[in-house]
């Protein structure tokens, strides 16, 4: 099954689901391709991204994880703020990209204080 999402994509791309959801009702699979007013090929995937299926204890590392992602980001966004791009909707894009990793890492302490993190407990 492959689908695109009708958000998150920029007019230059488009983001295509590429599995079915697992267990946790989570896609793993996503291709960004090149769409849109200038496209050098039809339908050229740029990029293929695999996130972690499964539990890391229970299946070993096999994917990134949202915090790579949210991270890369959040640098890309710091380098703009400390050049000429620097602008206050990158300022209140870097906080909100901040406060979701902020997020995310109590989830993670949280599931560490339960001892479940990496296994499929809830």
């Amino acid at each position: 099954m492959s689908f695109s999402l009708p958000y998150g994509s920029h007019r230059f791309t488009k983001v295509v689901v590429n599995d079915e959801p697992a267990e946790g009702g989570a896609y793993h699979d996503y291709s960004i391709m090149e769409e849109g007013e200038f496209p050098k090929y039809s339908h050229l995937v740029i990029h293929h991204i695999l996130f972690q299926k499964g539990p890391v204890k229970e299946v070993g590392v096999n994917g990134i994880f949202m915090e790579d992602l949210l991270n890369i980001c959040r640098h890309r966004l710091e380098c703009f703020q400390a050049g000429p791009y620097a602008c206050r909707e990158n300022a209140l894009a870097l906080t909100k990209i901040q406060e979701a990793l902020h997020w995310l890492d109590h989830r993670t302490a949280d599931r560490q204080a339960r001892n479940v993190e990496g296994t499929s407990g809830k």
